[in-house]
Order: structure tokens, then C-alpha cells, then sequence
């Protein structure tokens, strides 16, 4: 699908990015951390994964929370 598409395909939800996390198929992250502490619910990354990222934007609102942009680095960056 990835390889057809004329648009950005977007993945939301834990379980369901988890998949793609995975299989490699995540080019960019675009987050948003809200400034509360919940101390509970589901893990927003996947276990055993690790990937390199690569700042691309930040912005910052007034009430504390901050949009970040990211895109997955090219494996040796």
C-alpha cells in the first residue's frame, strides 16, 4: 500500500502504529506531549524497537505542550 499510494498514508493509535513501528514502514513522527502526568494507560511506542530520529520542526504553545516532527534516519546516519 505504501508503495502505491499518491498521498502520506497516516497511522494513529498505539496498537495499530505498533504494526508499522515494526515492520519499518514509519518515515516521519509528528508528536504532541501535553505537560500531565496520567501514570497509566497504553505504551504509545513498542517494545523492542529502536529508531534513530531526525529533528525536522518544534512548536510550542502557551499552555505547555509542544508539537515535535520527526523523520525515521536512514540506517549508518
Amino acid at each position: 500500500m505504501k508503495r502505491t499510494a499518491e498521498r502520506d498514508l497516516l497511522v494513529g493509535g498505539p496498537e495499530l502504529a505498533a504494526h508499522a513501528v515494526r515492520a519499518g514502514l514509519v518515515d516521519e513522527w509528528q508528536l504532541f506531549l501535553v505537560p500531565v502526568v496520567v501514570g497509566g494507560g497504553k505504551r504509545h511506542f513498542p517494545d523492542g524497537v529502536r529508531t534513530r530520529l531526525e529533528l525536522l520542526a518544534e512548536r510550542r504553545f502557551g499552555n505547555g505542550m509542544v508539537f515535535l516532527r520527526y523523520r525515521t534516519a536512514p540506517a549508518g546516519e
